[in-house]
């Protein structure tokens, strides 16, 4: 393994962007722009990903740089020039954050409506911080030891959860309350952790969550969204607590519920390392599948063969592709977006390439305020070029396996970009969709 497979965790934040950034061969004016597009999006890097995953001969290009490291054209040309000219004045930190405050308000913090989705009121009392239920059979669980991550992605859809403002956040110590809800609502059969990042907790730590849950006869799976097999496969090889952890999966396992481990890949060279191999190993050992997912992202994974080769590798290492995501309606949007017609011909092409067992992959997929909609292809029907398009997942879930139409637009990225097709007047999701989380709980209510 190498050399730094046993260090122990060391962060990068944006106090150290400049030194990091001379090492890409950056100008002073470059760096200054970095700086400044990092007072308004989260930056955070450790010293696995500085040392193992970027090729700093090929920086700034290199995939997994471009990944982690803010770039100075990610926001609005007048917005990076103020943040710039602030730090440039050494401005006062309150008179920066307020500044970087307003731009974040432009760039939709909580895509999808997220913040309508917290779990409503149970017996009277205030809605259960930290939790979110979007569909019927699933929850999602955001423990607040939970709530940052071993390195930040800069295409990161939950970024307004790592810029310390609490008013973007939503978390929760009580794992009592979703034990309560889970027991009041049958009908909810998976609970997914996320956040951040839940395996940046401990092993002590995260069992207070679990283990609790193993007791909710109704739950079958448990689900934790990851990126720490990219950014930190330490955690289940050399850590002091990794073998604690592994029998913590283990113990889940052996209760008759499916550990589900929801790993972030978003470029084939975070699977070259050893030592990512070796906890892929052992985490599949203690019996949990190993699903992975990325969303794809222009200027690092924008290209059919990369995903072919990620695909076939994660396959070889017994994980099973689950999606590819489209780019959200949030932060830096038009920097990473690629606009749904090129996503559609970078999946199929992909995609007919990789052998049956590969084809569990799902996508490009939109993560939007209805559900998930995937992009099936581009047709023609009576003379009209088409979208075609289906709910994977749905708040309503009579519309989902249903194919619906949308005009064909090459500069299209989200589904909001899009008008119906053949004459309709508006989407199926536009007709009834639940006027809040409630209908999920209680089907009269949809």
């Amino acid at each position: 393994m190498s050399p730094s497979a046993g260090r122990r965790f060391r962060a990068y934040t944006s106090k150290h962007l400049d030194e990091l950034t001379a090492r890409a061969g950056l100008g002073e004016d470059e760096r200054l722009a970095v700086r400044a597009v990092a007072t308004v999006l989260p930056f955070r890097v450790n010293s696995y990903v500085i040392d193992e995953l970027i090729d700093w001969d090929a920086a700034p290009d290199d995939p997994i740089y471009r990944l982690v490291f803010p770039q100075a054209d990610m926001l609005p040309a007048e917005d990076v020039a103020r943040m710039a000219d602030l730090l440039r004045q050494d401005a006062p930190r309150k008179e920066i954050n307020a500044a970087a405050n307003e731009v974040r308000a432009k760039l939709n913090p909580h895509p999808a409506g997220q913040m309508d989705l917290n779990v409503p009121k149970v017996d009277g009392q205030d809605p259960l911080e930290g939790m979110q239920h979007k569909y019927r059979e699933t929850v999602l669980f955001f423990p607040k030891q939970g709530q940052t991550c071993h390195a930040y992605c800069t295409y990161c859809f939950r970024w307004a959860q790592f810029v310390g403002e609490p008013d973007l956040k939503f978390a929760s110590g009580e794992v009592d309350h979703l034990v309560r809800y889970l027991k009041e609502n049958p009908q909810v059969t998976s609970v997914l952790f996320t956040g951040g990042d839940p395996m940046i907790m401990g092993e002590g730590v995260i069992s207070k969550y679990i283990e609790p849950l193993l007791e909710v006869e109704t739950l079958e799976s448990i689900r934790i969204g990851t990126k720490a097999l990219a950014y930190w496969p330490q955690r289940f090889v050399t850590d002091p607590d990794a073998d604690d952890t592994l029998r913590l999966f283990e113990k889940v396992e052996a209760s008759g519920k499916n550990l589900a481990f929801m790993a972030h890949f978003s470029h084939p060279n975070e699977l070259e390392p050893e030592l990512v191999q070796e906890a892929v190993r052992r985490i599949r050992a203690t019996g949990a599948i190993i699903r992975t997912q990325a969303p794809l992202i222009r200027t690092i994974n924008d290209d059919p063969e990369i995903w072919e080769r990620m695909w076939r590798t994660q396959l070889r290492m017994g994980m099973v592709p689950y999606y590819m995501f489209v780019e959200r309606d949030t932060g830096p949007q038009d920097y990473f977006a690629v606009p749904l017609a090129r996503a559609y011909d970078i999946f199929r092409d992909a995609y007919k390439n990789v052998s049956g067992l590969a084809r569990t992959v799902r996508g490009p997929s939109m993560s939007a305020t209805p559900g998930k909609v995937c992009v099936d292809g581009v047709t023609e029907i009576a003379g009209e070029k088409v979208f075609v398009l289906h709910f994977i997942q749905a708040r309503d879930p009579e519309l989902v396996g249903k194919p619906f139409f949308a005009k064909y637009d090459e500069k299209a990225a989200w589904l909001f970009d899009l008008e119906p097709a053949l004459g309709a007047t508006h989407f199926p999701y536009e007709e009834a969709p639940p006027a809040d989380v409630s209908a999920l709980v209680d089907p009269a209510r949809a």
